[in-house]
């Protein structure tokens, strides 16, 4: 390997509903691991920073690996991954946690992670502003939530942001909340959150999970959802994500968002046969879907333009948490005038991640094109050195011209599209009646 690690360092970090707790890191700090080039290009590099994904649930600064971007970089780049906290830990709200600490801790931890590197990259080679944010499926989400921080910052400690899949599952409401909180005082025994801070982590993990199941059993949650996540506290979150994009409360930075081709498919049931099975499971997600909502779901979503109920729940399903945030984002951000592109990914699986072999390498028996893989981390590095994904060639491979998203005379809405036998610019297949009307229902899915 040309690229050298340096790491991982301890952070201190934020104001945290119980101190201790770093799934995977160490006591009272999160953990992020520094990769530099060998012979650096010059003595101040552009910074890639990694949020890892995970459903807010798993992972972990090792879960997308760095090397052979900071390889194709040729000496241009540094690249840092990080921990945050996940589950109940990170993501653990209701009005005592507000009250006496802070909700969204896991966006925290990020935002202490940026900090950080503001802070300390310089004594890596880095350039600390020349910081780009990336991150897939909750990473991607992630990398949203670090948009809409505090109604959006005009400084954020970052340039630039990659939105890779961005997961937009849906924010729950305070009755939920409070019922997630009660749920882990009544497995630890305990009537307060000053109980619950001095719980064994032991003890928490296995509360924590006792409210997943009892959660999914009960009905509160359903398939594909996770129980913990992203809340709108008022501070950190202060509205759905759909709502702070249309109202322009966003960090107004460069933006790179993709998708995969079948986005829904690994969080459908693939044991559902009929509409009405499908209904009842969506019920479950979408608890405030009334029956107009259905009507007009399924007139958008015929099932006749479907082999089966599960490619037609994928297919909504897919809209709703990926497909169509990925259409709000690029929108919302080109409409700004800010330099914005994006791609839909066909090739590999297809499947959610289905790009991430190509990237970072693991899995690499589904990333069986080595010119694809060169292109897709060109174009990432163009972004993260000069803010333009047509800029780097450092892999020799030809490329075709990626165009900004809604740029031209036509106000067309480009994306680049990407599988085996063509690359190439087409319209954004999301720009569609499907993601205006779910746009329109942020309340009732809740992102």
């Amino acid at each position: 390997m040309d690229a050298t690690a340096r790491g991982p360092v301890c952070v201190q970090g934020a104001p945290f509903w119980r101190q201790t707790i770093t799934p995977g890191g160490s006591e009272d700090c999160l953990l992020l691991d520094v990769l530099v080039p060998q012979t650096p290009a010059n003595s101040y590099l552009p910074v890639l920073v990694q949020i890892h994904g995970g459903g807010y649930d798993q992972g972990n600064s090792e879960s997308n690996p760095g090397y052979m971007m900071v390889n194709q970089s040729e000496g241009g780049m540094i690249y840092v991954s990080m921990q945050y906290r996940l589950d109940a830990f990170g993501f653990l709200d209701g009005g005592a946690v507000r009250e006496n600490g802070a909700a969204n801790v896991g966006l925290l931890d990020q935002r202490a992670a940026l900090h950080w590197v503001q802070r300390n990259i310089r004594a890596f080679g880095g350039d600390p502003s020349k910081v780009t944010i990336i991150g897939g499926s909750a990473g991607g989400g992630s990398v949203m939530n670090q948009m809409i921080m505090y109604g959006g910052v005009s400084n954020p400690p970052f340039r630039a942001a990659i939105a890779e899949y961005p997961w937009w599952q849906s924010y729950k409401n305070q009755t939920i909340l409070e019922q997630q909180y009660s749920e882990m005082l009544t497995y630890t025994n305990c009537s307060n959150l000053s109980c619950l801070r001095n719980q064994t982590t032991e003890t928490l993990i296995n509360a924590m999970q006792y409210t997943m199941d009892t959660g999914y059993n009960t009905g509160v949650y359903g398939w594909g959802d996770f129980y913990y996540g992203p809340t709108v506290d008022g501070d950190v979150i202060r509205d759905l994500p759909s709502n702070e994009f249309k109202r322009g409360h966003f960090t107004k930075v460069p933006l790179i968002v993709n998708r995969d081709g079948f986005e829904g498919y690994n969080y459908s049931p693939k044991n559902e046969t009929t509409q009405a099975m499908e209904t009842l499971d969506l019920q479950t997600i979408w608890p405030y879907a009334k029956k107009s909502f259905f009507t007009r779901l399924y007139e958008l979503y015929p099932a006749d333009e479907f082999n089966s109920t599960l490619f037609q729940r994928q297919q909504l399903y897919g809209d709703y948490i990926i497909d169509c945030p990925t259409y709000y984002m690029a929108t919302a951000t080109s409409d700004w005038g800010l330099p914005t592109w994006k791609l839909i990914f066909n090739a590999g699986t297809e499947l959610h991640g289905a790009d991430s072999p190509f990237l970072w390498g693991f899995g690499t028996s589904t990333a069986n094109n080595a010119t694809l893989a060169n292109i897709m981390k060109d174009w990432y590095l163009g972004f993260v050195l000069n803010l333009d994904p047509n800029s780097v060639s450092n892999s020799g491979t030809p490329k075709p011209e990626w165009p900004q998203y809604q740029s031209g005379e036509d106000f067309g809405f480009s994306v680049m599209d990407v599988n085996y036998t063509m690359m190439g610019v087409i319209p954004d297949m999301d720009a569609s009646a499907r993601c205006d009307f779910f746009h329109g229902q942020s309340y009732v899915v809740r992102n």
